[in-house]
């Protein structure tokens, strides 16, 4: 589910909280003929755990890679092309400027934002920086668990879990994590959903 910054309310059906009765109607819980069933509404709070704070210096680091990739390419192709050099060049110019600023201020607001939290129930994560997406995994729909890491992670020492689910939203990914954090948290995650039981269907 998706959600902006702040936490969201979810009704009392969903949440499992009981709801309340006032003098003289039936104890909570007990139907009322006639009557709807009172709705109360609880906070969505935010799974528990932050990220490893090296997941700034790692965001950076691909945003570094990409904006020189980006700025190489169209400051080669601006000595190149004599017609076009000037506007190749700019472009080259403001490529390096936002790249900059991107490196600078959105790795340090993600690492802010992201969190992830596992219960006996289900995996929680929220991501995202500027459009934040809240997800829940429940374990009995939980398929695999694996972990990743690229040249760039080890470097880091960081890894990525990937939590994948029979949800077609697709699988959960927890990045930026303590490499030795990460393997622990995988053979946690295998165990816990192999002892849940359902399908994962």
């Amino acid at each position: 589910m998706t959600t902006g910054e702040g936490s969201g309310d979810i009704p009392d059906a969903l949440a499992g909280a009981p709801g309340t009765a006032s003098p003289g109607t039936a104890a909570p819980g007990a139907a009322v003929p006639g009557a709807a069933a009172p709705v109360v509404r609880v906070r969505l709070r935010p799974p528990a755990h932050a990220l490893s704070e090296r997941a700034v210096g790692w965001w950076r680091a691909r945003s570094a890679l990409a904006t020189a990739l980006i700025t190489g390419v169209l400051a080669v192709l601006g000595w190149f092309v004599g017609p076009a050099r000037p506007w190749l060049l700019a472009a080259a110019a403001l490529a390096l400027v936002l790249g900059a600023l991107e490196a600078l201020t959105v790795p340090r607001w993600r690492y802010r934002v992201h969190r992830w939290e596992v219960t006996d129930e289900a995996v929680h994560v929220r991501t995202g920086a500027f459009w934040q997406e809240w997800r829940i995994a429940p374990m009995s729909r939980i398929q695999t668990v694996d972990t990743r890491q690229g040249p760039l992670e080890r470097r880091f020492r960081l890894a990525t879990v990937v939590v994948t689910t029979a949800s077609s939203k697709g699988a959960l990914t927890l990045e930026g994590l303590d490499h030795e954090h990460a393997a622990d948290l995988a053979r946690r995650l295998t165990a816990m959903t192999r002892a849940t039981p359902g399908d994962a269907t």
